[in-house]
């Protein structure tokens, strides 16, 4: 067998390095034993945020290329931000960031989901069962499970004055976060903001609506819902009122300032006449700016961009207060929450297309006096703003994301409100059903049936397992309860209540979540078995 070619070559420094040619190619296998490599990266990355599942679950550091620190349990977040290199390992971090995007909830139950089916599966192909069959007994199971579900949903009844079935949905979601300290005024504000711009006659919840902003400095508890918009900027001038009252607000896009020439022009000044009429010229357009702003009875301005200090002197002398440097996404909210249009020239400016508000204020924090702008009492009543506060700026990121996965919880029962029970209680009903399903099956799909069974006890176990309870014995018994007592709402009783019944627990997840997560999982296995080989493009093989 011929030696493989070396080749000698420096780094940037001048270190002296050598590449064996071999060290190209990577070894390559076929069929079933690549399948079984796959199958062991996609578990590697499932067993990882196993840990995260549920309530008790323990969170993960996340530290990135520059130093910064992430600490959270949310499977989506953390598969995002994990520097994940094999490809087979990469299609689970899309499946948690599918997951998070259509529902909002579940991301870590879904991988956990699909790495015990991938295990089950690894089994089976040990037995000879080729790849084909058990992804078809797989989808045959995965029908029988998503039937099952249908038939032991409740449907949950709810109305804007009567609201405690979606609070005890968002505090299911938030139980598992780190605001749990706080979970039940989190959920009150998830519960009050998708309501608050809800369409109920429509089943329909537009999330841009809903803004998420965060201040580090005060306590979880001093997070507050604002019906109106919240923008961190404050008035240009420090000299400008603070509140403006009965506001209609001039939204411009273009610049507070004169035409100047372009970059492929200049203007030369060699006189002092010269600058003296440029600096006319220039005080005539700003007065011809504010005149025509305050025509059309504005009482406040926001604007897009910057403004220099002439231009912010003469609007705090003509009593004009402005809001300069306002992004474009907060502008469009503006827009929306006050009814007024953006303006992107001066000369389109009217009284029609001013917004209005019943008042606009600055609010200030802590030592430092930080300031931010409130607009409340808009004419479009249903933008809100949730204004999060936490010790650090680790504390208000997690919290911010576990408001979003509340507030997705209770956006899914206002779209579907059917629910199935939390603790593991759907997965263990399902289970029961798919090994039912798979003994009145003749062929050999029936072995895979009873791998998707199993792979659905892989939730309650690893709930059991991070409760700290003997997940095996917890899950055996929980399961002869289920099929002797005929009651498909017994779980695991992550919070050491007592109490296995999930209803009475108030554990609640929505239908569309769950289904959703065995549909995804299924898919993904489905491809994973079904590829037996990786090619590198441009890569021969000898």
């Amino acid at each position: 067998m011929a030696q493989p070619e070396a080749v000698y070559a420096t780094d940037e420094y001048g270190r002296p390095f050598i590449i064996l040619r071999e060290q190209g190619k990577k070894t390559r296998s076929h069929g079933v034993e690549a399948i079984k490599s796959h199958i062991l990266a996609a578990r590697t990355v499932a067993n990882i945020i196993r840990t995260s599942l549920g309530p008790r679950g323990l969170d993960k550091i996340l530290i990135s290329p520059d130093g910064d620190i992430t600490v959270t349990n949310d499977g989506a977040t953390i598969l995002g931000q994990m520097q994940v290199e094999h490809q087979i390992a990469r299609l689970l971090v899309q499946l948690s960031k599918s997951q998070d995007d259509e529902i909002g909830d579940g991301t870590t139950g879904v991988v956990v989901l699909a790495g015990a089916l991938l295990e089950q599966s690894e089994a089976l192909l040990d037995r000879g069962i080729h790849p084909i069959r058990i992804a078809d007994g797989f989808d045959k199971a995965c029908t029988v499970a998503v039937e099952q579900l249908d038939r032991i949903s409740d449907r949950v009844e709810f109305s804007k004055d009567s609201n405690a079935n979606l609070l005890k949905t968002a505090m299911t979601s938030l139980g598992s976060k780190i605001v749990s300290k706080e979970h039940q005024q989190f959920a009150q504000i998830a519960v009050d903001a998708v309501l608050t711009v809800a369409d109920l006659q429509r089943r329909d919840v537009p999330f841009d609506l809903i803004k998420v902003e965060g201040k580090v400095g005060g306590s979880l508890a001093d997070t507050t819902l604002i019906r109106g918009v919240l923008i961190d900027k404050d008035m240009s001038h420090p000299q400008m009122p603070s509140s403006v009252s009965d506001a209609r607000l001039a939204i411009l896009t273009c610049p507070f300032e004169p035409p100047r020439p372009k970059t492929k022009h200049k203007l030369d000044i060699t006189s002092v006449d010269e600058f003296k009429k440029l600096r006319e010229y220039e005080k005539e357009k700003f007065a011809d700016m504010i005149k025509k702003v305050k025509d059309t009875g504005a009482n406040l301005v926001i604007c897009q961009w910057g403004f220099d200090d002439e231009a912010n002197h003469l609007l705090m002398q003509n009593e004009l207060p402005a809001v300069r440097w306002v992004g474009g996404p907060e502008i469009e909210l503006i827009a929306i929450a006050t009814q007024g249009r953006i303006v992107p020239r001066f000369e389109d400016l009217t009284a029609e297309k001013l917004g209005k508000a019943g008042i606009v204020r600055e609010v200030s924090f802590g030592t430092t006096r930080d300031k931010m702008l409130v607009i409340e009492e808009c004419a479009n009543s249903r933008a809100v703003t949730i204004f999060v506060r936490g010790s650090n700026k680790m504390i208000v990121d997690e919290a911010k994301r576990a408001l979003h996965d509340a507030i997705c919880a209770v956006r899914n029962l206002v779209v579907d409100n059917r629910v199935v029970y939390g603790g593991g209680a759907a997965d263990i009903s399902c289970s029961v059903a798919v090994s039912k399903a798979a003994d009145e099956i003749p062929s050999i799909e029936q072995y895979a049936m009873r791998a998707f069974a199993s792979a659905l006890d892989a939730i309650p176990l690893a709930l059991a397992e991070n409760s700290g309870l003997s997940p095996i014995e917890t899950l055996t018994e929980v399961k002869s309860r289920q099929v002797n007592e005929k009651n498909t709402r017994l779980g695991i009783d992550c919070s050491g209540r007592g109490e296995n019944d999930m209803k009475t627990q108030f554990v609640y997840d929505p239908l569309i979540s769950k289904r959703q997560q065995y549909l995804l999982a299924t898919q993904l296995v489905r491809a994973v078995l079904k590829i037996d080989d990786v090619i590198v493009s441009g890569q021969d093989e000898e």
